[in-house]
């Protein structure tokens, strides 16, 4: 595997976030190692910039070009393909780190862990090797199309659809809530190629950024991820030749049920992190803040909060560490995925509200931290599947459909 640091500084020792209070077992010290590049690569070329760039609503492309030249890009595909040949735990700690840090607008998870992964997964070799290589140098930047103003969760439902025509597909259709919608430069859209199959009826194509008939629309303003390019996409009777067909025809839905254990399992990590981070600083908070001349942490209402808040947190980071050792293992189905993302991130909207409220005035003021990750986790409840579509996948498991 090419070593993703080339050296280690002066006697490493573990950079693991240590606020779980329980040693985490799943990384290596060549993990650890990699962790010092991310961890300085986000307090040098992310967070100076990160508050500009949700002024602008987008991050600078200048950004993944510097994340690729520093391995922080598709790090586990193959070098084959531009990657390093490393395992899913490197970029986990990617995604650690942007959450450690509470920066939300680079959207490398996505990129990386989502939409290289189905092109590894399910492209050609000549797909392979056009396009994994420039995202791993961030090149190019992928988004994956999946969500229609009338379809969400129900993805049987979408509308967008790919009509056979000679050589090739005519393409059309709407897309929206769309990661790396604005900055993308390849889109792997889920649309309908047989109208009357239902599920069975959905394939994947790939539809590049000069593509005629393919338009951007809005970048959303959300509450939240403001940094994050966010965005309607438009496909008006594009053209896409036969090459453009990601997978087998029809069986689209397939490919997509396979690769969301780990799309789930990346809302896990992110959530977990998140949790972690802000329950330190409000600890920190608490233990600095004089109310009646005393620190706000000698109240016992607050110290049980957070006692409480490090319990719930640690919890978190034992089921995430879990599920992360099962995916290593090619073990993580379904419902275990739901599970996790289930929790998590239903914690994580509770926590962050405890800790809100634990800062009074201050939480609700944007400057401090705590009230732009209050914001930004929110969010997690819906994407990848939302809560209540959890709940159901488990329901299944204990009592079938």
């Amino acid at each position: 595997m090419r070593h993703l640091a080339k050296s280690a500084p002066p006697s490493v020792e573990p950079v693991q976030k240590d606020l779980s209070m329980i040693p985490r077992t799943v990384f290596s010290e060549e993990h650890d190692i990699f962790r010092h590049t991310v961890r300085n690569f986000v307090e040098k070329e992310i967070v100076p910039f990160h508050s500009a760039w949700e002024d602008a609503g987008i991050v600078d492309r200048s950004c993944w070009e510097k994340a690729g030249a520093a391995g922080l890009l598709c790090c586990g595909m193959p070098e084959d393909y531009g990657g390093a040949g490393g395992d899913f735990l490197f970029g986990a700690i990617v995604q650690e780190e942007l959450a450690f840090a509470g920066t939300t607008g680079p959207g490398f998870h996505l990129h990386s862990d989502i939409v290289a992964p189905y092109l590894l997964h399910y492209g050609t070799e000549a797909q392979k090797q056009k396009y994994l290589p420039r995202m791993a140098r961030g090149e190019i930047i992928g988004a994956l199309a999946m969500s229609e103003p009338n379809a969400g969760s129900d993805v049987s439902a979408i509308g967008t659809r790919a009509v056979k025509t000679e050589n090739g597909y005519r393409l059309s259709g709407q897309k929206i809530f769309i990661t790396n919608g604005q900055n993308a430069d390849i889109v792997i859209v889920a649309c309908k190629t047989n109208k009357d199959a239902g599920a069975k009826g959905i394939s994947l194509v790939i539809v590049e950024r000069d593509d005629e008939g393919f338009t951007r629309g809005r970048n959303l303003e959300k509450i939240g991820w403001h940094a994050q390019d966010t965005s309607e996409l438009f496909f008006d009777d594009v053209f896409l030749p036969d090459d453009r067909l990601l997978g087998p025809l029809d069986g689209g839905f397939a490919c997509l049920m396979d690769q969301l254990p780990q799309e789930r399992l990346l809302a896990c990590i992110r959530g977990t992190a998140a949790i972690e981070a802000v329950v330190d600083l409000t600890a920190q908070y608490v233990k600095d803040r004089q109310v009646f001349g005393k620190p706000l942490s000698a109240k016992q209402n607050t110290r049980f909060a957070m006692a409480d808040a490090k319990t719930h947190a640690i919890t978190a980071r034992v089921l995430t560490d879990k599920l992360i050792e099962l995916h290593q293992q090619g073990g993580l189905d379904a419902t275990q995925a739901a599970v996790g993302k289930l929790y998590v991130t239903e914690l994580c909207t509770t926590l962050m509200d405890d800790c809100l409220q634990l800062h009074g005035g201050y939480g609700y003021m944007r400057e401090y931290a705590v009230a732009r990750a209050w914001v930004d986790n929110r969010f997690s409840r819906i994407a990848g599947g939302s809560s209540e579509i959890m709940r159901e996948l488990i329901a299944r498991f204990l009592f079938g459909r």
